[in-house]
């Protein structure tokens, strides 16, 4: 059943295989990543920090559940995407969209929406056997990774922000008893 904290909807390119599917992005684990997550940034918020793509919807943050759009894609439609989002022609790993939302729209909706994301399992699987990791734990890190980008957190912007984003990943990680990534 799912947690009334969180609001998540799963869907898929027609081209994956529902087997790919249940084992990987099974409801249970993007819900159960998905709360480690926002249960860390909610620690973190108590001590001070900024989301910064919230900052204006503190108290809808505190008061509303949280929904997660998840969208998992193959190579072709994620080279696509890729293209479209940010001028690359090749299939990436996770692709991160923020809801943007104002927050006088947000307090009208059931839920706070922090965005979309879409996953190239095939990316996501070649870099697990790449990096001699299993494809569940990649998709997990994935998943984290990819919802600090719908907070605003950005690794791309300078190494503060990449050494601030990979430690919030490997302190998620381990609350979900997993290895670090980077090492």
């Amino acid at each position: 059943m799912p947690n009334p904290a969180v609001d998540i909807d799963i869907s898929a390119a027609d081209s994956l295989e529902q087997e790919t599917l249940d084992r990987y992005y099974a409801h249970t684990v993007v819900q159960s990543t998905m709360l480690a997550t926002l249960n860390y940034i909610d620690m973190r918020i108590i001590n001070g920090l900024t989301l910064p793509y919230f900052a204006d919807s503190t108290e809808l943050w505190d008061t509303k559940p949280k929904a997660l759009e998840l969208y998992i894609t193959d190579l072709e439609e994620g080279r696509a995407l890729n293209l479209e989002a940010r001028g690359k022609d090749y299939a990436t790993n996770i692709l991160s969209y923020p809801s943007d939302m104002p927050a006088s729209i947000v307090a009208l909706m059931p839920t706070l929406p922090i965005g979309e994301l879409i996953i190239c399992h095939e990316v996501i699987a070649r870099e697990a056997s790449e990096q001699n990791k299993s494809v569940e734990q990649h998709v997990i890190h994935l998943l984290i990774h990819g919802m600090l980008h719908l907070l605003g957190f950005d690794h791309e912007l300078g190494l503060a922000e990449q050494n601030e984003m990979e430690g919030f990943e490997i302190d998620i990680l381990a609350e979900l008893n997993l290895p670090n990534p980077y090492i």
